[in-house]
């Protein structure tokens, strides 16, 4: 199985090289193999130079500053895997968790799987970043019985055949919500892992926002009443 890693980066100088050089190294589950797609979404501080040898197992592609759903519908347009993984580009998660993530797809136990960042104990977690996560599985779990532990975590993989049944519109942070929302209106189960988690601040380069919080959750609620042909 090949295994599309897809990075969307938005000026994380600061960590990406690091973040690229750990995806490469990372371990996956017996018989799988790796590609790694970034899309960078008009970063103007340099962080495209950290891409290193295109020719590598390396695609990527530069998009307008669009938001982080649109560089993922962008990554989702060139990858070829039969599995897709989200990877952020900074530190927070830890690809030496990949294996993990991806054990149960490739031994065709599920088609989703979530890495919960609750199912161990979060490191430093702000306290509004926490309310808004019980808020956001509260209402995933309420609205579709999601069943699930950390609706917004960024660790998500997928069999490719389950994204390409969404019609995807997401454009900033609303992506987690809406395959979420998505997955479970068109019956697709969530399984989830443990994962590690090393959260950040603004002043280390955060980028979400309140305001993408209630963007979530009304993408929740939006979803909940959309006609399923529509999805």
């Amino acid at each position: 199985m090949k295994v599309s890693i897809i990075i969307p980066v938005y000026n994380e100088f600061r960590t990406f090289g690091r973040v690229l050089e750990r995806v490469r190294r990372a371990p996956l589950p017996a018989g799988c193999s790796k590609e790694i797609i970034v899309i960078d979404d008009g970063s103007t501080d340099g962080t495209v130079h950290l891409l290193g040898d295109p020719l590598e197992t390396i695609a990527h592609r530069r998009i307008s500053h669009s938001g982080k759903g649109s560089a993922i519908r962008a990554g989702i347009e060139l990858a070829t895997g039969d599995i897709v993984l989200m990877q952020d580009g900074d530190l927070e998660y830890d690809p030496n968790d990949y294996a993990r993530i991806l054990e149960p797809i490739a031994a065709g136990r599920a088609d989703i799987v979530y890495g919960s960042r609750f199912l161990r104990q979060p490191v430093s977690m702000a306290l509004p970043n926490r309310i808004a996560n019980h808020i956001l599985t509260t209402a995933a779990n309420l609205l579709y019985r999601a069943r699930i532990t950390d609706e917004a975590t960024a660790y998500k993989a997928f069999r490719m055949p389950v994204l390409r049944q969404m019609r995807l519109a997401c454009r900033r942070f609303e992506f987690c919500p809406e395959v979420t929302a998505k997955a479970r209106r068109l019956g697709f189960s969530i399984h989830e892992v443990p994962v590690g988690y090393n959260a950040r601040g603004i002043a280390e380069g955060k980028k979400i926002r309140a305001r993408d919080g209630w963007e979530a959750l009304w993408t929740l609620l939006r979803y909940r009443f959309t006609p399923r042909g529509r999805l």
